[in-house]
């Protein structure tokens, strides 16, 4: 159970202006990210649904289909994402969240 001290400091945090700003870029960043993926994985379902066709192609004479790299392409740009969100908040949100915790004596 926290003490008096760290509810005192939660609040005081809470209260800041810079944490709530801070707090709502990282939400809308965490939404903007979360709606690429999403937007991608739904093309790539449409495409299953819609054109089968495209993705069956073969690429080259070879027996691996264009869906092959496309999928593996949508999972590496999950990957992607997460690592750009996590270097983001490390690089900004991180620093932000050391100043505003300075300032109140944390």
């Amino acid at each position: 159970m926290p003490d008096v001290r760290e509810e005192a400091l939660i609040a005081a945090v809470a209260a800041d202006a810079r944490y709530q700003a801070l707090v709502r870029r990282r939400a809308t960043l965490g939404w903007w990210l979360s709606a690429a993926i999403f937007a991608s994985f739904v093309g790539y379902l449409l495409l299953i649904a819609f054109d089968k066709a495209l993705l069956a192609a073969p690429i080259g004479h070879g027996v691996t289909s264009i869906g092959i790299p496309v999928g593996l392409g949508l999972i590496l740009l999950a990957i992607a994402l997460t690592g750009a969100y996590v270097l983001h908040a490390n690089r900004h949100h991180d620093a932000q969240m050391a100043a505003i915790l300075k300032d109140h004596g944390a």
